[in-house]
């Protein structure tokens, strides 16, 4: 349940940011084209706040999280009198409604930059991408990776760490092979090609790097105990962090594996694990808790290991002067972009599922698990965010920015607006798309958790 109202709060927080960004960037163009504001509204519904300012312009908080808007002066739904007209939106010369409808994404890609040049002062931990285990006959087995290869570039893009790799790959769902640079133990350089005509990468079940057959390096699990769930099986047998297991049921324990392994084989049994805490031997009693698996019941018991320490240089900080962030940032932010836009072409082509595609669950779960992390990576978790929502209200869908603008590009170049049956007809079609979309990736988190 904390788990659930942390990630609430975390959720409610980007949006409420990333919200304020972008309708920002509308407010704050149109007040410069002298376009007079009415309200601007970060949520929708029933204002629980509100403060309405010298200019006329009422700020407002609502209760529903889920967007906003900046309600602009406009004949076309408000009686408009004569000394106010050149302050209407729909009187502006049609390059400053355009400018006033692009400045919501454009802010989104600003933001999106700040946050990730912010991000790389504070510095953000990462690790090199190096492999520990290849599958057989896996894609990558098959393209000549071995174990203990740090894949040090994708294509034409360096990759310094894990997530760099999975942005890489996942840009090449679709094509036939991807190039990619390992530097081996030794430390010579390979250029290895995957094949990818058979890959078959479903992220609800795995990652990019299972399933093209990589184990990414980790350092081992020792058999000391390093959290006990609260209320777990562990709990009730009386461990606790710092003991060391010894054996189960009277056979010595090799690795936590094998303790795993053992546990995983019997659900609702009773156990009997022989410990050390103390620089003394305990025998404690424990009844392996159940939990149902799509292959059916397996045993836990509510315990995770200690690890042994990363090699010497394995793991390092992403973090960079004032100067040296810029460039950094403006690359993210780059890339980011460019993904962005090639995923959707992906989703339009049939080369990424619908499935795939994620609602405000996910969101939610992704927005708590990273400010969970620290504030760097609910920078970088902001930053994605913001980049696809701006991408997003670009697409020409005439509910959205983008659909604005493709009416405003006709306007322009012609001289004459769209006529308002077409404008009409177009909003409900942009409308049932719309929320179609909304309803597949809602649907997705619902099944997910499910």
């Amino acid at each position: 349940m904390l788990a659930f109202f942390w990630s609430l709060g975390a959720f409610i927080l980007a949006l409420g940011i990333l919200v304020a960004v972008h309708e920002w960037g509308h407010f704050y163009v149109a007040r410069r084209c002298g376009v007079q504001v009415e309200r601007f509204s970060i949520g929708f519904g029933k204002p629980i706040w509100r403060k309405t300012s010298q200019s006329g312009t009422e700020y407002v908080i609502a209760m529903i999280p889920l967007g906003g808007y900046v309600r602009m002066l406009d004949e076309r739904v408000d009686n408009v009198p004569p000394e106010l007209a050149d302050k209407a939106f729909n009187n502006k010369p049609v390059l400053q409604r355009m400018a006033v409808i692009a400045a919501g994404p454009g802010v989104n890609f600003i933001f999106a930059f700040f946050a990730l040049w912010l991000m790389y002062l504070v510095g953000l931990e990462t690790v090199k991408p190096v492999i520990k285990d290849v599958e057989p006959n896996s894609i990558a087995s098959l393209a000549g990776v071995e174990s203990g290869d740090e894949i040090v570039k994708i294509g034409a893009r360096s990759t310094p760490d894990w997530e760099a790799v999975n942005l890489e790959l996942v840009s090449n769902i679709g094509t036939d092979t991807a190039a990619i640079t390992v530097i081996n133990a030794a430390g010579v350089q390979k250029e290895l090609t995957f094949t990818l005509n058979s890959w078959n990468f479903d992220p609800d079940s795995e990652s990019p790097l299972s399933s093209l057959g990589l184990t990414p390096f980790r350092p081992d699990p020792t058999l000391q105990v390093g959290f006990v769930g609260e209320g777990s099986a562990a709990q009730q047998a009386g461990l606790q962090p710092g003991d060391t297991l010894i054996a189960l049921n009277g056979e010595t324990l090799s690795s936590w594996n094998a303790l795993v392994d053992e546990i995983v084989d019997k659900p609702g049994e009773s156990i009997t694990l022989e410990i050390e805490r103390d620089g003394q031997r305990q025998t404690l009693h424990a009844t392996i808790a159940r939990r149902d698996t799509p292959q059916g019941q397996s045993g836990y018991l509510g315990v995770s290991p200690t690890f042994e320490p990363w090699p010497e240089g394995y793991v390092f900080t992403h973090q960079y002067g004032i100067i040296e962030a810029i460039g950094k940032a403006l690359d993210k932010t780059w890339r980011l972009m460019t993904l962005s836009i090639e995923m959707i072409g992906k989703l339009i082509t049939g080369d990424v599922s619908v499935k795939n595609l994620s609602g405000p669950i996910s969101i939610a779960q992704g927005a708590g698990t990273s400010a969970g992390y620290g504030l760097a990576y609910f920078l970088s978790f902001l930053a994605l965010i913001s980049v696809n929502l701006g991408i997003i209200n670009l697409l020409p869908l005439p509910m959205l920015d983008g659909g604005h603008l493709m009416f405003y590009t006709v306007e322009w170049l012609t001289g004459k607006p769209v006529p308002e049956v077409v404008q009409e007809w177009g909003y409900r079609i942009g409308g049932v798309l719309l929320f179609t979309i909304m309803g597949i990736a809602i649907f997705n988190d619902i099944a997910r958790i499910a």
